[in-house]
């Protein structure tokens, strides 16, 4: 994913608003082959956990039709890990069957002060890490 230094650290913003819990939201690309970042959606984890998070249906509904009336694409699916590396979980893993060609990006806090951010494409069992282009993305 092609994504700007702003919205990337806007999603990790969002993860050291809210140190003992996952926070999650949806990221929007210009077209799904492009992978190109245009906006950062926030949500609310319904669960308010450290250990799993949630959209609400309805809410991710909401989300992804405000991107389809943009003519975007939602490209990935984001939230953070407050006590451990930014790796897939099986809980993550077993979200990611229902959004197949959606990036996860997942932000590790396991140092809050150095907050780590990965990518992973998820098909089923297979977990591959993907590159993070930052840098600045023309809208």
């Amino acid at each position: 994913m092609d994504i700007s230094k702003e919205l990337l650290d806007q999603i990790v913003a969002h993860a050291q608003e809210l140190p003992d819990e996952e926070c999650c939201g949806v990221v929007a690309v210009e077209d799904l082959a492009a992978r190109r970042a245009v906006r950062v959606y926030r949500a609310e984890n319904v669960h308010r956990s450290s250990l799993r998070f949630e959209i609400e249906p309805s809410e991710l509904l909401r989300l992804y039709e405000a991107i389809e009336d943009e003519g975007w694409e939602l490209g990935a699916i984001y939230h953070s890990h407050v006590r451990s590396a930014p790796y897939p979980s099986q809980t993550d893993v077993g979200f990611a069957a229902f959004w197949p060609r959606v990036e996860w990006l997942i932000v590790g806090l396991s140092d809050p002060a150095s907050p780590d951010v990965r990518s992973y494409a998820i098909d089923g069992a297979e977990i591959e890490e993907v590159p993070i282009n930052v840098g600045e993305v023309p809208i």
